[in-house]
């Protein structure tokens, strides 16, 4: 009988682990090798039809341009946010990685990264699910990332759950003049805002770990938008030590956000801020103010319609840790008020002069209220221990057609 020699066996063991591999092949730059993938992509999209389902198999695949999607009842799916990578660092043409037009969408399983401009923008639909999904841009946080990372606007029932994003130069979940949404179980961290519901009606926002950016979750309403939002719910989230330098584009609204903002509730109404851990954010835990705290006023008009003032904000059972250590510029003058430190919570005071009480209510232990006073310049600032309360009419929970929570 014939003995196999030792470098014999090792050979033969080197090309039966050779044949048993499936991974595909890179580039020196790590981009898998197919040619034809984007056309491939591009074609699959624009060819396809109500229920069909477009695959990334497993690889990073370097694209040059936009991909868009019209129709309806699409679905992209990867082999995994950290598996399946579309990368545009290579774009040279488009304003953003993908942009769906269709409704029913859905993408999963999947990462976007690098996009020259937002990396996802889903526009004018209904029904848009956004699962498993990883954004991000490489290097450092910085200004020329793209604005958006998950950016559905003008959309009727959104979904956004499990999802990782990172490094976008305004915000890194964004849902704006858009109704009936969730947001739920995802991380966003470095970007300018970690989860922004702008201009939106009834979004509940919870089970997010929301940390590193320069504000965490944003609930604004801005006046040069058609439509105005309320009816937030922000809770079983954890919102922490977001405290990274603003990076946002000069003359943008999140420009604005102090760097070390947990939660801001900016010109909005009905929210309820609940059973959150709101910890570690230098500036303060939550910010509650009008269009005209921020310094938006200074770079846009107010419309005669436009109510710029916070109303029914309900901050109650939330656990309250550390932060207003390390204000900005703005608010660095007031420490001396809480011993060194902001309060837990501000309020910047202004409030619409028709209303006998705006609704203000903080009730959160120990936690204080720092009453900024902005209508009389901040002169005579006085710290609240809870601000007009009354018991809360609890906002109804979001629900969702059963198809998008299926998955």
């Amino acid at each position: 009988m014939r003995q196999t020699t030792p470098a014999a066996a090792m050979i033969a063991a080197l090309m039966m682990l050779a044949s048993c591999s499936t991974g595909p092949k890179t580039d020196a730059q790590g981009f898998t090798i197919d040619p034809d993938f984007e056309k491939r992509l591009q074609e699959q999209l624009l060819d396809a039809k109500p229920g069909s389902v477009v695959t990334i198999p497993a690889g990073k695949y370097a694209l040059t341009r936009s991909l868009s999607l019209a129709a309806n009842g699409v679905t992209i799916r990867g082999a995994g946010m950290d598996r399946s990578v579309l990368s545009f660092a290579k774009q040279n043409s488009g304003a953003e990685g993908l942009l769906v037009t269709g409704d029913d969408f859905v993408l999963e399983d999947v990462a976007i990264e690098d996009s020259k401009g937002d990396a996802l923008k889903i526009n004018g639909t209904k029904n848009a699910v956004m699962r498993r999904v990883r954004v991000g841009w490489s290097g450092e946080p910085k200004t020329s990332n793209g604005a958006y990372g998950l950016y559905p606007v003008q959309v009727t029932n959104v979904l956004i759950e499990d999802c990782v994003v990172k490094g976008a130069s305004d915000a890194g979940i964004y849902v704006g003049q858009s109704t009936n949404i969730i947001v739920r179980r995802n991380r966003a961290e470095a970007n300018v805002a970690g989860i922004e519901i702008e201009n939106s009606t009834g979004a509940d926002v919870h089970d997010n770990l929301v940390t590193g950016n320069s504000g965490g979750i944003l609930v604004f309403n801005m006046p040069d938008l058609p439509v105005p939002g309320s009816r937030t719910r922000v809770f079983h989230n954890q919102v922490v030590a977001n405290n990274h330098a603003n990076f946002g584009a000069k003359g943008t609204a999140v420009a604005s956000v102090p760097p070390g903002s947990g939660v801001i509730v900016n010109s909005n109404d009905a929210v309820e801020i609940f059973d959150n851990d709101l910890k570690d954010n230098n500036t303060a835990n939550v910010i509650i103010s009008s269009f005209y705290s921020l310094g938006f006023a200074a770079t846009r008009g107010i419309a005669a319609a436009y109510d710029p003032y916070p109303e029914n904000i309900y901050v109650t059972g939330n656990r309250i840790k550390g932060g207003g250590t390390d204000p900005g510029a703005k608010y660095a003058p007031l420490k001396a008020l809480g011993g060194g430190a902001l309060p837990a919570i501000l309020w910047d005071g202004f409030a619409n002069p028709k209303i006998a009480k705006p609704g203000i209510c903080v009730q959160n232990g120990d936690a204080k209220v720092l009453n900024v006073d902005g209508p009389n310049k901040s002169a005579n600032p006085h710290i609240d221990t809870g601000l007009n309360c009354a018991p809360a009419t609890r906002l109804p929970a979001i629900t969702l057609p059963p198809a998008m929570t299926k998955g």
